[in-house]
This record gives structure tokens, C-alpha cells and sequence, in this order.
């Protein structure tokens, strides 16, 4: 983790701006006098399960994953299987939960990729929001947004099959992070542990399911990039899966 002294304040504005926008000029102020700005490199953990957690945490660029340890009955002694409970994209707020819960964090989070992430005290936030009731809103709105994709993701991962579950995990990614230029190509390079661990599946039936759909010709794989090559089908086998 790499941290600055002085970070570009209107960058990070803009990237906060459904935040930002809500703020009295004094509150704005006093968020800029208190935020600290970190680089994490990829695979660097950004925070764990059972610690404290102290700061409101904004993704300015890069991506992260929010997971749980999980817990593999098979196991024998080796480490559980990790289970990607959700994945962020730049603008999004995480860590704070826990806070307002008054708990330690029950979920852990690293970088994906190389990530940009400000970092707000909490108490700082809290403050504010004794007197900010648009403030307040944004937070119920957001807890709101993550409460539906979890129980949407839940019931992907406990009632759907190993294919309908990598089909609809494919989709989360394409709905996320959208595609490159040439329109087919997921803007992530991800591995197969990961896409295991977002599909709730061992990686050897993530492989072996990947390979299926290279075969029927929904997708294209080049190492850790993927093409999407037919939207239609991967939404006809993530709604049938």
C-alpha cells in the first residue's frame, strides 16, 4: 500500500460527486481536510475479517472484491474456498457497514487490480450525518442497492446449476464493468479462481464450464480475458440454469 500526502482534491470530488453534490461548503471542507488517498497493488488486501473497521472507503479507480473465507466441509486441512460475495467499480462506497453496526468486518476485500481507494474517518462521516438528512439518504439508498444484489445473488448461487450460475456470473461482470472497444471483450481480466469464487463452484468446474461455452460458441477465452460472444444465449442459460 502506497499512501499520498497530497491528493488531487477535484479528482476525488468527481468521483464522490453523488456524495460530494450533498455537502455544505463547510462539510465539504471538512471531508477534504480528512480523507487520505492509498494505492494498493493487485492481490493486496485492503482490509480482513475481524478487524476494526474505522473509514469509509470510496473506489476512485481500479477494482476490488469484497469475499468471505467460506467454509469447505471437504477441506482436509487446506485453506476454505473463498466465496466473492460482491465486485466494485470506481465510484463506489464499501467499509462502512460494519461501522454504523457497531461490529468488526465480517467480509474481507483486496484489489483485484492495481486500485486508487480514499479513505474517510468515520467519526468524520458520522458528524456529519447528525446533520445532514440528504446524507443519510444516500447511505440507506446504497445499504438498499447492496441488500437487493445480495438477494439476488443468493438466489442465483443456492437454486441455480453449475451452468446458470457461471452464465449469470458472466452477466454481473459484463453489467459491472461493461466491455472494450471492440464490444465483446470484458473491460476485467479475471481468473478462474475468481469466477469460481463469484459462481459459488470449485475452479475445476469453473474451467470445465468455461470450456463448454467456448464450445458452444457463447464465448471466446484468450488467458484471462473472455469475449462475449452471444448475449442472448448466456441470458437464455443464466435464466434457465
Amino acid at each position: 500500500m502506497i499512501s499520498y500526502n497530497r491528493p488531487d482534491e477535484r479528482r476525488i470530488a468527481h468521483e464522490m460527486k453523488d456524495l460530494w453534490e450533498l455537502l455544505t461548503p463547510t462539510q465539504q471542507a471538512l471531508l477534504a481536510n480528512s480523507w487520505s488517498v492509498c494505492k494498493y497493488k493487485k492481490n493486496e488486501p485492503i482490509y480482513r475479517c475481524g478487524e476494526e473497521p474505522t473509514s469509509l472507503l470510496c473506489l476512485i479507480s481500479g477494482k476490488v472484491k469484497i469475499y468471505s473465507d467460506g467454509y469447505d466441509a471437504f477441506s482436509h486441512g487446506y485453506p476454505n474456498r473463498p466465496i466473492i460475495n460482491r465486485v466494485l467499480r470506481p465510484g463506489q462506497y464499501f467499509g462502512y457497514r460494519a461501522y454504523l453496526e457497531g461490529s468488526s468486518y465480517i467480509t474481507c476485500a483486496s484489489a483485484i487490480e492495481e486500485a486508487v481507494i480514499v479513505s474517510v474517518p468515520m467519526f468524520v462521516i458520522c458528524n456529519i450525518l447528525d446533520e445532514n438528512n440528504r446524507l443519510a439518504r444516500l447511505f440507506l439508498k446504497m445499504m438498499a442497492a447492496d441488500l437487493g444484489t445480495a438477494d439476488k445473488r443468493l438466489l442465483c448461487l443456492t437454486q441455480k446449476h453449475v451452468r446458470g450460475r457461471l452464465a449469470d456470473t458472466l452477466l454481473f461482470l459484463y453489467n459491472i464493468y461493461g466491455v472494450e472497444i471492440d464490444g465483446k471483450t470484458l473491460n476485467l481480466k479475471i481468473s478462474r479462481e475468481d469466477l469460481a469464487g463469484l459462481s459459488n463452484m470449485t475452479t475445476s468446474n469453473a474451467i470445465r464450464t468455461l470450456s463448454n461455452f467456448k464450445d458452444e460458441g457463447v464465448i471466446a477465452i484468450s488467458g484471462k480475458k473472455l469475449e462475449i460472444l452471444c448475449l442472448d444465449d448466456l441470458e437464455h442459460i443464466s435464466k434457465n440454469g
